[in-house]
């Protein structure tokens, strides 16, 4: 979304207001669940990413002396910026009070004091425009006989690099964004050599370019992810072994920025063709180049050694069954991620060397002590889906004869064969029908894997299928029945949620202004209908519908906390969370975040953010957890059980392809409909069909032409129809204009609402005139245009959500 005009402002970076970071409940409105802190603290510490640990120098203890470099320090990034990020958090934890705060080591006093003061003359612009936001901070000049004399009083260095990015701010190819600056260089270099050991923390909550840590004479680096308010601490905790180094990559990164498959085909201002198709992060790089990778999805270092073996694999009845036994090996506790692949056969489809089929994650293992863990899977859940007729089904998820090897590791580069399924014969798993395929105009050629004269895999291209289905024929024969007015009989909702009457009774009561009504929001952020500082409210907009017991509902941005004007708990970004593959720790912070919106006044978290992580450009690939499909949705759903668990509505977004910020409400993603359906909509469906949230947003951009927020293949036919979801569509906040192709009676709202997109947010069309622009009443009962079925069927929608949180009172 755009910036809200919410009578709130942009996270800040600095403690000084809450004196060095430290928890001060002053007033009600900072209070926050109990638990919340050291939640947020444990997921922010799990998620970091020990990259390299020469010589066993982590954790650090016995009080060293730790002389820290770089203004970030101080400055600290805990989140990155826009929706997803701009919260009032109660408190925050830079790295200086964190380390100055620890019993483990000591802060080189001098150089600290220093870096504050200079900071100080040189502060961080307290509350940039929005979208010009600083991707790093300039560094505090030293020279080498600067650096130097620090190293006369302490060994040991700690280098801090920052870097964010957010909505609206992509991430640059240049210096001081996903590139070092010189004085950066100048810093790592001088430390590095001067130093007897260096160690580095990188503070992102995007991959950057790390070639670097391989030219520098770094002892250990730390990729921390933007931590949220406890992010200082949380990395105190891994550096001083509080807790053990655990966290995994959840995308790859490669040795440069050219080699990702996504470069060249990202940041176009019109379009972007997904050449690559289902070759996407280590899909791509483990099948084609494998040599170009930095470090390899699910890699992670500890603090111990683990021996991970399979006890065999079994599959019986569709399941296969990966038993694990996980032993520490060394002289420290720790944790480990074991992790299955499959690597399919080629057949006609071709397909990736391997991708993730399962995970789970020990308990802290004491040296010596062993954890059995079973991981399963369901083998139609590895098909492959065609979309171009090859295998002689076209539109079904198929699975090729062949053997399907499972690979058993503790990242994707490490995993090894430790068994295997054998299908005989092609295997028909799901008949489907074609959806949201590529335009005939816009078709372009796709990355394939093949089998080459040597048994070995070669890359090549293939045209991508284009679109043969008529939206209109779909469209008309899904048309609802409507149901037969009554007028007004007297039945609330009240009624409804208590038993007493059915909901198509009390929807037969509401006239076309009351239906409109539900098919949007109350036209303005910071509604008076809701807690101050709301992204937007729903459900009773109107007198009358709350006079029928119709509640108005309040939505919140996410998925970093409780956007309101209130002081609300900073979370750690998502890639934080995805890295800690714990989806149970995951729940059990969103439980607790639940019961913060619960006394603060939300009902709809508009989270959790579920892109794919496509390109490390994107400005909001921090809000998103993974280049991983699988990953992405246990992560998802994590997320949406421990919002829903008490009746509270979880936004899964943006549905779906948003994959970049630049133009992002108008650039269109050409991608195959395999890659979309095995790729980009796969992640939603592990959420949907096993979370079951209550609402679902739409994206800004086009999908194959089409905006998101008038997408009939991808809301009706594939969420609702292919999925099962009963629940309600909302956009994302403001839409563009547009006529319906296939019936041009329709424009805006009517075209949405056939779409079976539920709910315009905020509802007005355009940000002055906060009104609607009447398309839905217009077209109603006009040749080809709304019927009242489907303003029926898009109220039904709503007044489900609507039941489905209103046992809840909110602050």
């Amino acid at each position: 979304m755009n910036q809200r005009d919410a009578g709130i402002g942009a996270a800040a970076h600095s403690t000084d207001e809450l004196a060095q970071g430290r928890v001060r409940l002053q007033s009600q409105d900072r209070w926050i669940p109990e638990g919340m802190g050291e939640t947020c603290r444990r997921a922010a510490a799990e998620g970091v990413v020990l990259l390299k640990n020469d010589d066993a120098l982590l954790p650090v203890g016995g009080s060293a002396t730790i002389a820290v470099f770089g203004r970030v320090q101080r400055d600290y990034f805990t989140v990155g910026y826009g929706s997803g990020g701009d919260v009032r958090p109660p408190y925050l934890w830079n790295l200086l009070d964190a380390l100055r705060a620890s019993d483990a080591v000591e802060v080189d006093a001098e150089l600290a004091a220093r870096y504050e003061a200079w900071c100080d003359e040189h502060p961080v612009e307290a509350d940039p425009e929005w979208g010009t936001w600083p991707r790093s901070h300039p560094e505090m000049p030293l020279t080498a006989d600067d650096v130097a004399a620090v190293a006369r009083r302490t060994p040991l260095a700690l280098v801090v690099v920052g870097r964010s990015a957010g909505e609206a701010r992509e991430q640059a190819l240049e210096p001081g964004s996903y590139h070092l600056t010189d004085d950066e260089r100048d810093l790592l270099h001088h430390v590095s050599t001067t130093f007897e050991h260096t160690i580095v923390v990188v503070d992102t909550g995007n991959v950057i370019d790390l070639a670097w840590t391989r030219e520098y004479d770094l002892d250990a680096v730390l990729l921390a992810w933007q931590g949220g308010m406890e992010s200082g601490r949380a990395v105190v905790d891994v550096l001083t072994g509080v807790v053990p180094a655990g966290g995994k990559l959840t995308a790859t990164i490669a040795d440069a920025y050219e080699h990702y498959p996504s470069a060249g085909h990202f940041g176009g201002e019109d379009f972007n063709e997904y050449v690559e198709d289902v070759y996407v992060g280590y899909r791509y790089f483990e099948t084609f180049a494998p040599e170009h990778v930095l470090y390899p999805f699910g890699y992670g270092l500890g603090y111990t050694t683990f021996d991970v073996r399979s006890a065999g694999v079994t599959h019986e009845g569709g399941i296969v069954v990966v038993p694990v036994d996980v032993v520490n090996t060394g002289a420290r506790e720790g944790t480990e991620v074991a992790q299955v692949y499959v690597r399919a056969p080629h057949g006609l489809l071709g397909r990736p060397a391997r991708h993730l089929a399962a995970f789970a994650k020990t308990r802290v293992l004491a040296p010596g002590e062993s954890q059995r863990l079973e991981l399963r899977f369901d083998l139609d859940d590895v098909a492959a889906y065609d979309d171009a007729g090859v295998t002689g089904h076209r539109s079904a998820y198929v699975l090729e004869a062949g053997r399907y090897e499972v690979l058993l590791g503790t990242d994707v580069r490490s995993a090894t064969v430790c068994g295997g399924v054998d299908v005989p014969a092609l295997r028909v798993v799901r008949r489907l029908s074609e959806v949201a395929a590529v335009q005939p105009q816009h078709t372009f050629e796709r990355l394939v894997a093949r089998t080459g004269d040597d048994g070995g895999t070669v890359a090549g291209y293939d045209e991508v299928p284009a679109s043969t289905v008529s939206r209109r024929d779909r469209v008309l024969a899904d048309l609802p029945v409507p149901l037969e007015r009554t007028g007004d009989r007297g039945v609330t909702l009240d009624d409804v949620a208590g038993g007493h009457a059915n909901l198509d009774t009390f929807l037969a009561q509401l006239d076309d202004d009351e239906l409109e009504a539900l098919s949007r929001g109350d036209y303005v952020m910071d509604s008076a209908l809701g807690a101050p500082g709301n992204a937007g409210a729903l459900g009773g907009t109107v007198a009358s519908l709350r006079g029928k017991g119709v509640r108005a509902l309040t939505t919140t941005d996410g998925p970093a906390g409780i956007r309101l004007a209130t002081y609300t708990s900073l979370l750690p970004s998502g890639t934080a969370l995805a890295s800690t593959w714990n989806p149970a720790l995951v729940e059990r912070l969103n439980t607790l975040l639940a019961q913060e919106m619960a006394v603060k006044g939300s009902h709809v978290l508009l989270a959790p953010g579920m892109n794919i992580q496509r390109d490390p450009l994107c400005g909001r690939n921090f809000e998103y957890f993974s280049e991983d499909p699988l990953l992405t949705g246990i992560m998802g759903a994590a997320t949406v059980r421990g919002i829903q668990h008490d009746g509270l509505a979880a936004c899964p977004k943006h549905f779906a392809a948003n994959n970049q910020e630049t133009n992002r409400e108008h650039n269109d993603s050409r991608v195959s409909e395999r890659a979309l359906r095995e790729i980009y909509l796969r992640g939603f469906e592990i959420c949907v069909t096993t979370a079951a949230p209550r609402t679902i947003m739409t994206s800004y951009n086009k999908i194959n032409g089409t905006w998101g927020h008038y997408h009939h293949d991808l809301v009706t036919t594939v969420l609702r129809g292919e999925w099962g979801f009963d629940g309600a569509v909302m956009t994302d906040w403001w839409l563009r204009e547009a006529v319906d192709p296939d019936f041009p009676q329709l424009r805006n709202d009517a075209y949405r609402v056939r779409a079976q997109v539920d709910v315009n947010m905020p509802g007005a069309w355009g940000r002055e005139v906060q009104t609607g622009d009447g398309s839905l009443l217009e077209s109603l009962g006009t040749p080809d245009g709304i019927t009242l079925g489907e303003l029926q069927r898009t109220a039904r929608n709503v007044l489900r959500l609507v039941l489905s949180v209103r046992a809840q009172e909110r602050g």
